[in-house]
């Protein structure tokens, strides 16, 4: 495990060497922390390498949260990195239905948190 970001509301680390997962509130003041964090992970990774994002622990859900994901998609896109799949809590996962952002996330309804925050 290899951590990246350490704030008091939000943690972002490396699992696996290739898992990027986030943990905390993950909200509009760490927002852009987080997403400049992930895109320098991203940005270090060979290209063809398969990637999983893990937003399980995330315990709220926000447009931030919304806009970090994206930017993270975006960048792993530019730079040949796939994604094979993001994990995401509860109310995360509402969050993306409502917003209709499932069909641009590879979303396994069986690995959704069990939990709810």
């Amino acid at each position: 495990m290899s951590v990246l970001l350490e704030r008091d509301d939000a943690r972002l680390e490396v699992c696996d060497a290739r898992i990027l997962k986030v943990d905390g509130e993950a909200d509009f003041d760490s927002a852009a922390s987080l997403a400049a964090k992930g895109r320098e992970w991203l940005q270090s990774l060979p290209r063809d390498v398969e990637v999983e994002f893990d937003l399980t622990g995330v315990s709220c859900a926000s447009s931030a949260v919304l806009s970090v994901l994206l930017e993270w998609l975006r960048c792993a896109q530019s730079h040949g990195v796939h994604i094979v799949h993001v994990a995401l809590s509860h109310p995360l996962a509402r969050l993306t239905a409502m917003a209709g952002l499932d069909p641009l996330l590879p979303i396994d309804e069986t690995r959704v948190a069990s939990h709810t925050s």
